[in-house]
């Protein structure tokens, strides 16, 4: 049986320092256009420093059966890059939801300002996430529009929750700077590829012809 490195000696993606660093996790089953076109309009709308792409071991909310060693490597080649970096902590902390990441990292990066980026079709469903008004006193939120998402998005229940302390977006460039909870939401061309439609594309072409 492996033996987990205690936290205390876990590395993090990159040195935090000071730095505004956007955090977008999740499956990445597989990583494509979409992922990058969001990571790409939050640094710009917002002046992330940095992104941390942070792959799930397993997303509570979704069936993977795609290994985590496959889907690191494929987000290496996909989205990494300057600036931009792709990490397995989440299985090296043993965290499982988002709540539990955002603490540990945190506990661990103190003058980090951290920033988490979802895309707009998560918005909906954000309030099935653990603790998730939690998640939203504890960062910044930063919604990156994505096809389909706006309408469901405007009447999801977080919107509804925390209205009052969205940051229009022509000031999202503040908010790694600002107290949660506060978020933005960022309107930006979409990019109509899903995680998805890829794995359907992949199902129905290794289905042999009848």
């Amino acid at each position: 049986m492996a033996h987990r490195r205690p936290p205390s000696l876990l590395r993090l993606p990159s040195p935090p320092g000071d730095l505004v660093i956007g955090l977008m996790g999740g499956s990445f089953d597989p990583p494509h256009s979409g992922h990058a076109h969001v990571i790409a309009t939050a640094r710009r709308a917002a002046g992330l420093d940095r992104v941390w792409v942070l792959v799930s071991p397993g997303n509570p909310l979704k069936h993977t059966q795609t290994a985590l060693v496959d889907r690191l490597a494929a987000a290496q080649n996909r989205l990494g890059g300057p600036g931009v970096l792709i990490s397995d902590i989440e299985q090296r902390l043993g965290t499982r939801y988002t709540i539990d990441l955002v603490r540990a990292l945190k506990r661990r990066a103190p003058r980090a300002k951290f920033v988490w980026i979802i895309g707009g079709d998560n918005l909906r469903d954000f309030h099935r996430w653990k603790e998730w008004r939690e998640i939203a006193k504890s960062v910044p939120i930063l919604v990156v529009a994505r096809p389909g998402a706006n309408p469901k998005a405007g009447l999801s229940r977080f919107s509804r929750q925390f209205g009052d302390q969205r940051v229009m977006q022509a000031a999202a460039r503040t908010l790694g700077r600002r107290n949660p909870p506060c978020w933005a939401y960022i309107t930006a061309p979409f990019d109509p590829v899903s995680s998805t439609e890829l794995r359907a594309q992949v199902t129905l072409n290794a289905v042999p012809p009848v």
